[in-house]
């Protein structure tokens, strides 16, 4: 292969993470000519409503997919958090970049944290699952659906909209904003989304040759705690509608998974967690997921 065409969406930061993903496969194929395909999603162009209103973050793979499908590119590269439970039939993911911050940023200009806030300050964020945290955390405040990329939410909160806004840490530091992070909200107390943080490259599953050239790229210890992280979300019928949250960490060879399940308007959230040798991820994650619906979690999804 002399060139490869990697879908990409045009988002700053979706280009930073394709740039990245090329980067690193030149390094191992200089040789490789690398060619972008810029292409817009219905995610990137529906912003008046949140994504559980419009159908889900998989809106943000399909036109890249129909891209593979027509022959136009070889590959694609997406934030993992954004890539449905089960990929469509015909595709595989070959590569899980190494994994970027996990954490969420608290990112405002007047306040160093939740509890500083006023009472009824403004807070946005589109994500159920930042919503249901913190609701668990501050009942009075008002929540906001925040939509757009980074750029575009950052100069929503320099404009005055908010007083406090949710983003993650890992697109921040990606696009030079990491001084713009007051405060990160991370485990235990804080639960990201599942994979949140990682890139991953997903193609067509019988181009065989395009798999192979990818594989290079796949990092085992952020594969193994996606897994499980995922497998978690997948046994709870997890997607943008459902306010989950997970963590995994490897700690030597043994996995630590933390998962959370909660509830965008009340604040009420069920918690589990678990180990198991890291060869086991996916039980891991079905394990949580069994222990978070003995608890209820049940009725959240509902």
């Amino acid at each position: 292969m002399k060139t490869l065409r990697i879908a990409t969406r045009k988002s700053p930061l979706a280009l930073w993470q394709t740039e990245h993903v090329a980067a690193l496969l030149k390094a191992s194929h200089p040789e490789l000519e690398i060619e972008f395909v810029p292409l817009s999603t219905r995610g990137d162009e529906l912003l008046d409503r949140s994504l559980a209103a419009i159908g889900g973050k998989g809106l943000f793979l399909k036109e890249l997919e129909l891209a593979m499908l027509r022959g136009e590119a070889d590959c694609a590269v997406h934030s993992l958090k954004d890539v449905p439970m089960v990929l469509e039939p015909g595709f595989v993911m070959p590569a899980v970049i190494a994994r970027g911050s996990h954490a969420d940023a608290w990112v405002s200009n007047d306040f160093d944290s939740i509890a500083a806030l006023p009472a009824g300050a403004r807070v946005g964020t589109s994500s159920l699952r930042r919503k249901a945290q913190l609701r668990a955390l501050r009942q009075d405040l008002q929540i906001d659906d925040l939509r757009g990329n980074v750029n575009s939410r950052l100069a929503k909160l320099d404009a005055g909209q908010y007083q406090a806004i949710l983003l993650a840490c890992a697109g921040l530091e990606r696009l030079g904003f990491a001084e713009r992070i007051r405060a990160r909200l991370d485990a235990p107390d804080w639960l990201p989304a599942p994979a949140q943080g990682a890139i991953a490259v997903e193609c067509r599953e019988d181009a065989a040759d395009i798999r192979a050239l990818l594989l290079a790229l796949d990092d085992a210890d952020t594969r193994c705690c996606v897994s499980a992280e995922r497998a978690m979300n997948r046994a709870l019928d997890g997607s943008c509608h459902v306010p989950v949250a997970a963590l995994a960490r490897l700690e030597g060879e043994t996995l630590y998974l933390q998962g959370l399940v909660g509830d965008a308007q009340s604040g009420a959230q069920v918690r589990a967690e678990s180990r198991a040798p890291r060869q086991q991820a996916e039980a891991l994650g079905q394990q949580v997921a069994a222990m978070l619906l003995a608890q209820g979690a049940a009725d959240f999804i509902a």
